[in-house]
């Protein structure tokens, strides 16, 4: 399989604004993700400063920004700032706050006054169901399981996926996200579930020339690798 032959959609997922540039140029990524621990590593000291050059940068494609705090009240007040920032702009609500305690009726309330969500952090099928019955019908909103995290805890992602998918596409609007990826085969994977988005890092994204390629080129391409590496390190066996 090839880039072209995919239904789901590639969202890049970081937090430099030249990255996200240059992405945003290459004209197959179809969105953008991001979130603290990504602004983290990338260095970002003034959030809405970021927010405001990333959607000046990006202004007709999906932007999704996450609030900070951890009460119900200051997050739904964060949220109207960040959706104030574009008319692309996704505002990204945890599933739930550190306490353990849902979000479900701060993403109903928001929903309701028409703001556009990315309900993130979600690992369960019923947490799906909850998210799902609390958007308002016909708006776009985006469902963001966190399908390699799933996997990590040595569950199959897939039949997961499978299920969230039917459960999102019950309600116009709401569109499912696969959310950390591990490597690329995770976007045939998201594909195939008929999930409709998959974020991937600039890392990943960099190595998308791989995907659909020979694999006794890619073989013989390994070989030489290692090849020219023991070269470069000038020991002998023998």
């Amino acid at each position: 399989m090839t880039l072209q032959d995919l239904r789901v959609d590639i969202y890049a997922d970081g937090a430099d604004i030249a990255a996200m540039k240059k992405r945003y140029e290459e004209g197959y990524v179809k969105g953008f993700t991001t979130n603290p621990t990504l602004m983290r590593k990338a260095g970002v000291s003034d959030y809405l400063k970021f927010a405001g050059e990333a959607v000046k940068a990006i202004p007709d494609l999906p932007v999704s920004f996450e609030v900070f705090s951890d009460d119900f009240d200051t997050m739904e007040r964060e949220a109207k700032v960040l959706s104030s920032l574009g008319k692309n702009v996704f505002v990204k609500i945890p599933v739930t706050n550190t306490k353990g305690e849902s979000s479900v009726e701060l993403v109903r309330r928001l929903s309701e006054q028409g703001i556009q969500l990315n309900v993130t952090a979600v690992f369960t099928i019923p947490q799906v169901r909850r998210i799902v019955d609390a958007l308002v019908a016909g708006q776009s909103n985006i469902v963001s399981i966190f399908a390699g995290r799933v996997s990590n805890a040595g569950v199959d992602p897939e039949p997961v996926m499978r299920e969230a998918a039917e459960i999102c596409h019950a309600k116009a609007g709401t569109r499912l996200l696969w959310a950390s990826t591990r490597e690329l085969f995770n976007i045939i994977q998201a594909d195939r579930t008929g999930t409709d988005i998959i974020t991937v890092t600039d890392g990943l994204l960099s190595q998308l020339d791989t995907l659909g390629k020979d694999l006794e080129q890619y073989s013989r391409e390994t070989v030489e690798m290692f090849y020219r590496d023991a070269q470069a390190l000038g020991f002998h066996i023998i």
